[in-house]
């Protein structure tokens, strides 16, 4: 039986327009493809999504202890000191500062916050920890100044926000007023629940994720490559968690919510009901993804203090 007939399907018309939108452009098995062919069908599937900036907003450029390539954001309005560090997603293989730019600019004029995204390296020339190296770097380095930031990241940027709040903890890094997890991969175990359930679902399978887990090369038992696997969780700051109910990588958001609260930390957890892996690029075209990113703008905002 062909298992993309069989796989989970949602119903809501604009996410599946957006779906057979995405693999007109990213086809369903691009893991089989090179590095360099995913990068292109990726940075095109992104292009198409482009965005127009907010009125006001302003970008600039610059490189980190001359390596590390960051983007600031700087709404028309703003309305806090917190500032958000954004970490994007792509399996670790693909993304850039331009695959998430309109994203980064929206969010950071929705919350009125100065927002900095970072461009981390890349896996397979690049594998564990350099991408989360980089992170932790651009985090120590804005903390510096005494203002206080909200972590946030995407899938593969959503690990890597949770695993750099975890490492802040154990070495004391103050600072950290909030996280959020945007449909995050955190470590969960491939055979089991969603993992499962959601195995060939539309937008990302769990064969994918196993894909990217091997080519990130993680050490298994790190707690912040696989926060998951972190017993110290009591003393985090608040978050913001959403996953999308039709993704492999459903359950490591329920899951670590879950802990969270039980080690007495303050989360809002939203799932998506009609929602697929990487639903921020349907914000546009999806009524569901419509009001999961002004949900998820509001819990930023809150976050940051600016509402």
């Amino acid at each position: 039986m062909d298992s993309r007939r069989s796989r989970p399907m949602p119903t809501e018309p604009g996410i599946l327009a957006f779906h057979e939108r995405c693999e007109a452009f990213y086809p369903a098995d691009a893991v089989n493809a090179s590095i360099e062919q995913q990068r292109r069908w990726y940075d095109a599937l992104c292009a198409e999504f482009d965005a127009a900036s907010p009125a006001g907003l302003t970008r600039r450029d610059e490189l980190l202890a001359g390596r590390i390539p960051i983007r600031h954001y700087r709404p028309a309005e703003v309305a806090t000191a917190v500032r958000v560090l954004y970490i994007h997603g792509g399996g670790f293989v693909v993304g850039s500062l331009e695959s998430h730019d309109a994203i980064c600019a929206e969010l950071a004029h929705g919350a009125r916050a100065e927002l900095i995204s970072v461009d981390y390296r890349l896996a397979p020339e690049h594998v564990w920890p350099a991408a989360f190296d980089d992170c932790f770097a651009v985090l120590a380095s804005l903390l510096a100044d005494g203002r206080p930031l909200v972590a946030v990241g995407d899938s593969a940027g959503g690990n890597l926000a949770a695993g750099l709040v975890l490492k802040a903890m154990a070495e004391g890094l103050s600072g950290i007023v909030g996280q959020v997890l945007i449909y995050p991969g955190l470590g969960g175990d491939l055979v089991s629940g969603s993992y499962a359930e959601m195995a060939d679902a539309p937008g990302l399978s769990t064969a994918d994720v196993g894909y990217y887990r091997k080519v990130l090369q993680a050490p298994a038992d790190s707690v912040f490559a696989h926060p998951l696997r972190a017993n110290a969780l009591s003393g985090l700051p608040p978050a913001y968690i959403t996953a999308a109910h039709f993704d492999p990588l459903r359950d490591d958001a329920r899951i670590y919510a879950a802990r969270l609260v039980e080690a007495g930390v303050d989360v809002t957890f939203r799932e998506e009901p009609q929602m697929i892996h990487a639903w921020l690029r349907a914000r546009h075209m999806s009524s569901g993804a419509r009001e999961g990113f002004r949900r998820l703008v509001d819990g930023v905002a809150r976050l940051v203090g600016s509402v």
